[in-house]
């Protein structure tokens, strides 16, 4: 919806506001690959709750730092629903003879450090240079700066993505490119990444946009977009202080890379 939608009069106002992506990671449904709702829930401003009038996009415009609850529900072998209402994350998954959720997944917690990434390596020539710094390092292995083994993995659904980085660990990683110069950044901030930032760091992981964190962006526009990299802490912090060094300028030129043509 491009404005949001009013509760008829008919019915009380309540406390809260909800925005939410009804079916990330749709192009996967022709594959039978896993897709999910993502939502979080934020507190109405009070003048709403008392007079209830129409809420406004301005209304919305509040930081992930604001945010009572998130979570999302991923629709795979199994149906499961993640929440954290600001005290932790857990996991609930659906008993189909029962027909409702159970909690299987009490204290969710991704570890600080990770040997996977999860990224769309096709768009390699259109990062920034700390992305590509960052990836380079991984993909030298044990002989790199990291000095451990990486394994790549890239669902294109990132409710997917996150619910892998939750079980077991990793680092998701969408960053701005320059493929698009009119849409820099690629995900929603408000229904995307600020609903799994808040997750990620309940299960004391990090999400940021690489130069700060996520939930603390304040938001300009209902459907603005942003970079994000969410996961394993130190893997975050990591690609967040790259970001924030000078960039080193790679000489692209062959005939004077370090093995060249001229002999100097």
């Amino acid at each position: 919806m491009d404005h949001p939608y009013q509760i008829p009069v008919q019915y009380p106002c309540a406390k809260y506001l909800m925005v939410f992506d009804p079916l990330d990671g749709s192009s996967n449904i022709d594959v039978n690959v896993s897709v999910g709702s993502i939502f979080t829930i934020l507190r109405a401003p009070q003048d709403v709750i008392d007079s209830g009038r129409d809420v406004t996009e301005e209304d919305f415009l509040q930081p992930g730092s604001s945010q009572v609850a998130a979570g999302y529900a991923l629709y795979g072998p199994n149906t499961m629903l993640v929440l954290t209402v600001g005290n932790g994350a857990a996991g609930f998954m659906l008993d189909p003879n029962l027909g409702e959720f159970m909690l299987t997944h009490p204290q969710l917690q991704v570890p600080p450090d990770t040997q996977e990434f999860a990224i769309n390596a096709s768009n390699s020539h259109f990062w920034e240079a700390p992305i590509k710094r960052y990836l380079y390092e991984c993909l030298a292995g044990k002989s790199g700066t990291h000095g451990k083994d990486f394994n790549m993995r890239w669902i294109a659904s990132m409710v997917a993505e996150a619910h892998r980085i939750l079980m077991r660990e990793g680092v998701f990683m969408y960053p701005r490119d320059n493929k698009d110069p009119s849409k820099a950044d690629r995900l929603r901030l408000l229904y995307e990444a600020n609903p799994i930032g808040m997750v990620m760091e309940q299960a004391v992981g990090r999400a940021s946009n690489c130069r700060e964190p996520m939930l603390s962006v304040q938001p300009t526009g209902l459907h603005q977009r942003i970079g994000l990299v969410f996961g394993s802490k130190h893997e975050v912090e990591r690609i967040e202080r790259y970001h924030s060094e000078p960039v080193e300028v790679e000489n692209e030129n062959p005939l004077f890379a370090e093995r060249c043509l001229f002999r100097i």
